[in-house]
């Protein structure tokens, strides 16, 4: 079956990644799930279920309420519906506030910064002239309040009580709160201090101490941006690789289902996608975990780098002689719990659990990237669908598993290894290797790989 490369993008909501709602919440219609898109290192999620933080992975649900923190070597990215991102640095905390829907459909999100480094890549939905709405986009920080309102890519540290510093690699952003009222332009930065021993305006006595704001024409390398830098160019190069048919205004996730996989016609069904590197035995199923969420009970999550919108979105079909894949749908509907039409005889379909709030692993489970890295070698096994291979980390993926096809063998390949943190030139976002396009791109060593091809979980 040849792989069709569909002309047309799947249509994606602009989304916003921070805000402070000026909308009452009478007028909001609809919370929002995000995901969490990327975990390296010691990276916990605390998912407002009252029993604090906990381990993070890939694919779990971000809900109002979630907080998120990294650890001296955790790095962790937020997506959003339009594949807009938030993505915070070691040693850094976010609270998700707010996430809803206001009933004109614009986003009404909220993320306070508590502590650390915070990058936002955004390219919120615009207010039309026509209708008046779009989405409002702030980050708080202590008593500021950082806004968004065109697509911005920004720098944010709040490592000090007394400070916090604004950076804008491109767009711009403006700020307000008792600094007055700025903004920062791309290239620029801007110091906030924050006034000690405040008291109330009110006391004529003793006037209030404000906070004071310094704009500058330039701004300070720091040493999670060049990872910044790398999580965009793998997002900027493959979220426009393929496209599906759907009608769905959700975007995220397209990175890795170009990545991880194809989409291809195939008779009968239509515009599919599959991953890569699965078998006859190989089911969507097999790995990853049920976790719990007040109000929407428990939540099958992917164990696969993919696994976000074929999850929540459209439906899993099997086909005879061809395996599983996925069917984007033509729908906007978020689902708890994956969707399953034509099922083969036998197959285990993902059933909640009824009782318990405890996160269940199924097969491998869920899996976070080492603090260490990526290995300069990776061993990817026929039936792993991608399984603990990092994003981006093989170029030419699609040539991997063109390979495997042919001879049924685990690939040993050589990985794109990232810039040293340290390692790049002054400024923000400054030119710095990129994740792809280098020579050693998905180069193989020489020979196969002498260990056996995994056990095939039962699904």
């Amino acid at each position: 079956m040849a792989l069709r490369r569909p002309v047309t993008m799947l249509s994606m909501s602009a989304f916003v990644a921070m805000v402070f709602l000026a909308v009452s919440a009478s007028a909001e219609s609809k919370a929002r799930i995000v995901r969490l898109s990327e975990v390296q290192g010691a990276v916990q999620i605390d998912r407002a279920t009252g029993d604090g933080f906990g381990k993070a992975f890939m694919n779990l649900p971000v809900v109002e309420g979630s907080r998120v923190k990294t650890g001296e070597d955790g790095r962790a990215e937020i997506e959003f519906e339009d594949g807009s991102a938030l993505r915070l640095a070691p040693n850094s905390e976010v609270d998700f506030i707010r996430l809803a829907l206001g009933d004109d459909g614009q986003k009404l999100s909220a993320v306070q910064l508590v502590s650390g480094t915070i990058y936002g890549n955004l390219h919120p939905k615009k207010t039309s002239q026509k209708d008046g709405m779009g989405d409002d986009c702030h980050l708080i920080v202590a008593d500021e309040t950082v806004s968004v309102a065109a697509a911005s890519h920004f720098r944010v540290e709040f490592n000090d009580a007394n400070q916090a510093t604004v950076a804008v690699l491109k767009g711009k952003v403006s700020a307000a709160g008792p600094s007055g009222q700025f903004e920062v332009a791309e290239k620029h930065s801007a110091t906030i201090k924050f006034a000690k021993d405040k008291v109330a305006e009110s006391d004529p006595a003793r006037p209030a101490k404000k906070d004071t704001f310094t704009i500058a024409k330039n701004y300070d390398s720091e040493p999670s941006d060049e990872w910044d830098r790398q999580q965009t160019d793998y997002h900027d190069q493959y979220a426009v690789v393929g496209a599906t048919n759907s009608s769905s205004p959700y975007g995220y996730g397209m990175s890795d289902l170009n990545y991880y996989g194809s989409f291809l016609n195939l008779p009968g069904y239509g515009n599919v996608w599959q991953p890569y590197f699965i078998g006859a035995n190989w089911s969507p199923f097999q790995d990853g975990a049920w976790a719990f969420y007040p109000g929407a009970g428990y939540m099958w999550v992917s164990g696969y780098p993919w696994g976000w919108m074929p999850y929540r979105y459209g439906s899993w079909a099997f086909a005879s002689g061809f395996g599983w894949f996925w069917q984007p749908g033509y729908g906007t509907s978020y689902y708890m719990l994956p969707q399953v039409t034509n099922a083969p005889l036998g197959a285990v379909v993902p059933a909640a659990p009824i009782t318990g709030h405890e996160t269940i692993m199924v097969g491998r489970g869920l899996t976070a990237d080492p603090a260490a890295g990526i290995p300069e070698h990776l061993t990817i096994r026929p039936g792993s669908a991608g399984f603990g291979v990092p994003r981006g980390s093989v170029g030419h993926l699609d040539r991997v598993a063109k390979s495997m096809q042919r001879t049924a063998r685990p690939e040993v390949v050589r990985t794109i290894q990232p810039a040293s943190s340290l390692a790049y030139g002054s400024g923000f976002g400054a030119n710095a290797p990129s994740m792809a396009g280098t020579s050693a791109v998905g180069a193989r060593t020489s020979g196969r790989a002498s260990t056996a091809v995994s056990p095939v979980h039962p699904h």
